[in-house]
């Protein structure tokens, strides 16, 4: 039976699914099995599906915020995507002939669907880099294997068969839902522990798989969960990244848990069979959490004004009152129309001064405006003076060039720019920290 809990009145966390394309009267279709978004729902998640078309890998940002993700059924993923051979050995690959073949007795798997691949590998990555819940079924458990380097038989009766102890029958197109093989369950990982009081002999258990590609080479960051009798990994998952409480969760099972019910029934074969969506809803909801007390720690963090104390506060009075003198004095010295400024005690300007001296996060533009106003200098009307000096002596330096040729200008100007490179390497070499010796 699916879980019914009653939701909680809140905001429920997203679970982004890539959808899988048909044809039906002629017309694409994009659809999502219904298993999988009865058992999100039913544990208290809300399915988005991402519709697999032209461009939507695009525009992955307006899905945002992303809680979790569950890839599920489709095509085979493009073999040019990993190492299709094995070892990197191209030899080891199949032939033209046995592609054929694979395509004729898989005619809707085989088939490569490009766009699916891009949407699912660049979800698939995103997760990685932010940590976001990931459970990959049957095909999303061969996409999370190739985003982090793993590889794929292109297929399991062509490749793994020849050379196994033993073949098993992965998929079968006459009993899809009824169809069981065996898989041996290793012990201390997640699906042990979910399927713990089913397993015969203590660690065999009977699942649904239907499926004609599989993990060759097993990423390295993974460790596997159970194989069939051929070899064949049918679970996986990152133990570093596997702690649902606290948001994290990072699995693939090439099996269909969601399938496995008693014929006729919707009750599950075993009741671990859902363990595995209800633990990843639980590590989306725990990971919606955190994403929403770091929001709110960073908004607070922005939006609460530091507090001053008393004398804090005295001395930034202080301070904008020394500006606000330097600033009047400025005014007055350049407009004679200004207001005089109010009569001020000799020291009045030391605070903006010193503080400004002092105040190394101030960028070049303010610093500049703040010197033109004059709060700088300990004395306006002297900075004035040194400013009117240096308008005339720019003034007599323009009037004199005036009268230069061109070549005398083109000579002059090459000495200044030489000088000025000799500046900026003497001043680098002052400002270069000296090496640090054996010794020290």
């Amino acid at each position: 039976m699916s879980p019914s809990p009653d939701l909680p009145s809140r905001i429920l966390p997203r679970v982004l699914i890539v959808s899988r394309r048909t044809v039906r009267k002629n017309k694409f279709v994009d659809f999502v099995g219904e298993y999988h978004l009865d058992l999100v729902v039913g544990y208290g998640a809300v399915p988005v599906i991402v519709p697999r078309v032209p461009g939507v890998h695009a525009m992955l940002d307006s899905f945002e915020p992303i809680h979790g993700v569950l890839l599920c059924e489709g095509e085979d993923i493009d073999p040019s995507l990993y190492d299709a051979g094995g070892d990197g050995d191209a030899r080891d690959a199949l032939s033209q002939e046995q592609l054929e073949a694979v395509r004729s007795l898989h005619p809707s798997d085989a088939a490569v669907d490009h766009e699916k691949d891009s949407i699912e590998l660049l979800l698939a990555r995103r997760c990685l880099e932010r940590n976001v819940p990931f459970l990959g079924i049957c095909r999303g458990s061969q996409v999370l294997n190739v985003a982090c380097g793993g590889s794929l038989y292109q297929d399991v009766e062509q490749e793994l068969h020849p050379a196994a102890d033993a073949a098993v029958c992965h998929m079968n197109y006459a009993n899809y839902d009824g169809h069981r093989h065996p898989v041996r369950v290793l012990p201390g990982t997640p699906m042990h522990d979910w399927f713990a009081e089913s397993l015969l002999d203590g660690d065999q258990l009977m699942v649904n798989s239907y499926h004609h590609q599989g993990v060759r080479r097993l990423a390295d960051r993974f460790v596997p969960m159970a194989h069939a009798p051929d070899g064949l990994v049918e679970g996986f998952y990152d133990p570093d990244a596997y702690d649902p409480g606290e948001g994290k969760f990072l699995m693939g099972l090439q099996f269909h848990p969601e399938r496995m019910r008693k014929e006729g029934s919707d009750e599950f074969d075993f009741p671990g069979c859902a363990k595995a969506y209800q633990e990843f809803v639980r590590a989306v909801a725990a990971h919606q959490a955190k994403m929403a007390a770091a929001h709110v720690h960073v908004r607070s963090t922005v939006t609460t004004p530091p507090k001053l104390n008393q004398e804090m506060d005295k001395q930034r009075k202080v301070i904008v009152r020394s500006v606000s003198l330097a600033k009047n004095m400025y005014m007055f010295g350049k407009n004679t129309d200004a207001q005089h400024p109010a009569d001020h005690r000799d020291g009045d300007l030391d605070a903006g001064a010193e503080f400004l001296e002092s105040n190394k996060a101030l960028s070049m533009q303010q610093e500049k405006r703040l010197k033109q106003m004059g709060a700088t200098v300990r004395n306006a009307s002297g900075y004035m003076n040194r400013l009117k000096v240096s308008e005339e002596r720019e003034a007599a330096a323009r009037a004199l060039m005036a009268k230069m040729s061109v070549a005398q200008l083109a000579s002059l100007a090459a000495f200044y720019r030489a000088m000025g490179n000799v500046c900026s390497e003497v001043l680098d070499a002052k400002l270069q920290p000296p090496s640090p010796t054996l010794h020290e």
